[in-house]
């Protein structure tokens, strides 16, 4: 059995994430992006087997990424970029507050491909990931994404010359740094996130991506969004820190429950 096979056999959750999990798609220009979650077999949990990835580097089997253009290539309209993550590696990113990570636990049912009662598990545990790191990694997700707008951390993003010889800046790109503001607003002040977005936000942010808001205008939109999530952040009826001893119960539980034993 190839690892392909291994990681979908083990798989306890798949969904949609990218632009059409936020209702952000645009003329069937989008590839699909998803992300998954899988329980890895013991040998390569406890044991010393390794997998082989990208340029063919020897790892253990806690990240598997599947790609229907070859690695380096830029995707286009239609192909599939599958992001998976064993268990124990999405949930430590989870706990961290990573926000893409995150979106998995909300995917609706209609764009959720593989959902096992493991999976459900998985969900159900939303409230003791959750906690203010949350939010700190929407706001300095927000802040970098920013900058590299402006130029001033790396090189300015240019993954889309064709947007930006259009528009003057990369509208896609800019589009989900509004976007992460609006998310980490909602999930600070709710505890939850609503995908696809809702209205009128989605299509607040969808004029960011069709060029009708100028490059200034975007600018002071993400200024006024870090300043309602460090605001929302100080107030947020969510904990300090994740419940660790809830997920570390889970954790070890579901790889026993998946492996057979007792």
């Amino acid at each position: 059995m190839n690892l392909s096979e291994l990681v979908a056999r083990g798989t306890i959750l798949r969904a949609t994430v990218g632009s059409t999990v936020h209702g952000l798609h645009h003329g069937g220009q989008d590839d699909r992006d998803e992300m998954a979650v899988f329980v890895e077999p013991p040998e390569y949990r406890l044991g010393l087997k390794l997998a082989r990835g990208p340029g063919r580097k020897l790892h253990p089997l806690e990240h598997w990424v599947e790609r229907t253009q070859p690695e380096g290539a830029r995707s286009g309209p239609g192909d599939l970029d599958l992001v998976a993550y064993n268990l124990r590696k999405y949930l430590r990113l989870a706990l961290k507050g990573h926000p893409t990570v995150l979106l998995l636990l909300f995917v609706p049912a209609e764009l959720t491909v593989v959902e096992t009662a493991l999976g459900r598990e998985l969900r159900g545990l939303t409230g003791a990931i959750l906690s203010k790191r949350a939010g700190r990694g929407y706001l300095g997700y927000l802040s970098g994404q920013r900058e590299r707008l402006l130029g001033t951390r790396g090189q300015r993003n240019v993954n889309r010359p064709e947007l930006v010889e259009a528009h003057g800046f990369d509208t896609k790109y800019a589009m989900h740094a509004v976007r992460l503001g609006y998310q980490g607003l909602e999930l600070l002040e709710t505890g939850r996130l609503t995908l696809p977005m809702p209205e009128p936000t989605r299509s607040r942010v969808m004029a960011v991506r069709l060029g009708e808001r100028s490059f200034e205008e975007v600018l002071a939109e993400i200024d006024e969004a870090q300043r309602r999530l460090s605001t929302a952040l100080e107030q947020t009826a969510l904990p300090a820190e994740p419940d660790r001893a809830a997920v570390d119960r889970f954790l070890v539980d579901t790889y026993r429950q998946a492996w057979g034993w007792r």
